[in-house]
């Protein structure tokens, strides 16, 4: 069997201004970065297009630490859709480094589903990390550099912007800085996050456009003046040259698939950290230009699926026609109780209890009013039995579920899928309901989705989440919506909750401000915005020869 780089590496790759005709845009108009991958002038994007086309969200179940497939259904998905006749465009989100690098070894989808070229895509594609990386760190060091030099009244101990890196570094989440004299700063307490949970990526995906995103930028709260007053990064003037940095970053990513379906790729927030879903730019973009647009949101339905709905959705005004809830046997036996180890093997009493977990999703589709379809992504280890199971409980929920071989098949193994999408995209006639109203107190937002979306029974905040919240308050931005930082693992904020965990307490340890985004940050848990390698990263396994071949990505 042939790994994803050996198939990516047999495909034929078309020249990218191909893929823009092919979609109806003149190929003078991309902005070609090389010969397979290119840029997208926002210009393209055209309000009266988009609302003609039809938008489907591709979210999961609870996931394995392995994931689910969810980009690769996405993809395989799109491909069935363009094979039945529906010109389709999938939009997704841009890999982070510390994934490919540490437990995921690749994230551009699997098998005869994949976006390419796998390895630009994985690996520096055309920038828009370091972009973002760069911008984030010029305000940390205009704000040192504003500390040093005493040019506003800033207490550096209230500061609260840290830098990034797009990497997995435990050992940079609290570091010192300003050590070693008068000449090298001023000593104080900061860290590390990784890129996809900086404020200006949630930001870039959040703007509609380049003069949006600066002002968005400018709204970034820093700190306080020692007299207690707020400092945003407009009071620096950071945010002008921070958005001259983005000012191609901000342009989505024209790529395609391994069958040539058009593929936009932008921004990429992590879900159990900030709101897991790609630019509302790219996915604007793919829907001026689409008869259907598939798109994904990170992780399981309760956190980038709501996060699609209450934040994106809320600010952009984007509503699905159609959710389609990825679910695999392998998953469902490990939620029943199954071992990481034994998954791929028969378990029909495992899955059956591991099957309230599929209802629990299920359940919240249904609370946000949308038209869900269950897609069954396919495992060779699957059998008939477990199938059948499956499809009886989305069934006895009044739910069409499809399987779908994306991986082995491509676009052939979704036609199925893709009938069926259609069938419910033409049917549905409502738009999404939101979990909650932005102008509710933060404690009664938490506790919408806690209580009806995760199943806890109670919220439970610690002394610095409550000074956090009267903080919040006294600033003005308690209407802002909240995207809740949890463990991808659980529904509920323990990763050893698996199955649908009941009458448990979700913790709030703290509460960030992301008011450049537009959103608050409630951190659950023991979730970390700078996660860590595992004992054996994928990183010991990738290479290249002396002809820049790579090989180690999956």
């Amino acid at each position: 069997m042939k790994t994803d780089i050996e198939i990516a590496k047999n495909t034929k790759v078309r020249p990218i201004e191909e893929i823009a005709q092919n979609m109806g845009i003149d190929k003078n108009q991309v902005i070609p970065f090389g010969k397979d991958k290119a840029k997208l002038p926002l210009s393209l994007i055209d309000a009266n297009k988009a609302k003609n086309s039809n938008l489907i969200l591709v979210s999961a179940i609870s996931p394995t630490p392995a994931g689910e497939g969810k980009t690769t259904m996405s993809i395989g998905l799109s491909q069935g859709l363009n094979r039945i006749g529906k010109k389709t465009t999938v939009v997704l989100r841009e890999p982070s480094l510390g994934p490919v690098f540490g437990i995921k070894g690749g994230a551009t989808g699997g098998g005869h589903s994949q976006v390419m070229p796998m390895e630009d895509i994985n690996l520096h594609f055309t920038g828009d990390f370091a972009a973002i990386e760069k911008a984030h760190n010029l305000l940390a060091a205009i704000i040192d550099n504003a500390i040093h030099h005493r040019k506003i009244d800033l207490d550096p101990r209230t500061v609260v912007w840290k830098r990034v890196m797009d990497m997995n570094d435990r050992s940079l989440r609290r570091t010192i800085v300003g050590l070693g004299g008068h000449t090298s700063g001023v000593p104080r307490e900061t860290g590390y996050d990784i890129t996809a949970a900086s404020e200006v990526m949630a930001t870039l995906c959040l703007a509609d456009d380049l003069m949006d995103l600066k002002k968005r930028m400018g709204n970034i709260f820093i700190g306080y003046s020692h007299s207690k007053e707020p400092v945003y990064a407009q009071d620096l003037n950071a945010h002008g040259a921070m958005a001259a940095l983005l000012k191609d970053a901000v342009k989505p990513n024209l790529v395609q698939t391994t069958e040539n379906t058009p593929a936009i790729i932008h921004g990429g927030p992590f879900a159990n950290i900030a709101q897991g879903t790609n630019s509302v730019i790219a996915t604007r973009m793919g829907m001026s230009w689409s008869d259907y647009t598939v798109t994904e949101a990170g992780f399981g339905f309760d956190l980038g699926a709501e996060k699609f709905f209450d934040i994106k959705g809320g600010y952009s005004g984007l509503s699905p026609k159609a959710v389609v809830l990825v679910a695999t046997a392998r998953a469902l036996k490990y939620h029943g109780g199954a071992s990481i180890e034994d998954i791929n093997q028969p378990n029909p009493e495992a899955l059956k209890k591991g099957l309230e977990n599929l209802e629990k999703h299920i359940e919240n589709m249904n609370a946000f009013n949308i038209c869900p379809v269950v897609a069954i992504n396919k495992f060779t280890s699957d059998t008939q039995e477990e199938i059948d199971l499956i499809k009886g409980k989305a069934k006895e929920m009044n739910v069409d579920a499809v399987e779908a071989d994306v991986w082995a098949e491509g676009g052939k193994g979704a036609e199925q899928l893709a009938e069926t999408v259609v069938k419910v995209a033409e049917q549905c006639t409502s738009r999404y309901t939101p979990m909650y109203d932005w102008q509710w107190d933060v404690p009664t937002k938490v506790e919408s989705i806690a209580t009806k979306i995760y199943g806890a029974k109670a919220i439970d905040y610690t002394t610095k989440a409550k000074a956090d919240l009267k903080k919040i308050k006294k600033l003005g931005l308690d209407k802002l919506p909240v995207c809740i930082a949890k463990t991808q693992n659980s529904l509920s904020d323990n990763p050893k909750l698996l199955g649908r965990p009941k009458d448990f307490v979700v913790t709030v340890r703290e509460i960030e401000i992301a008011s450049g985004a537009g959103f608050l940050t409630p951190i659950t848990g023991k979730i970390m915005r700078m996660p860590g390698l595992p004992s054996s990263p994928s990183a010991e396994n990738i290479d290249v020869d002396a002809e820049g071949n790579i090989s180690g990505l999956f």
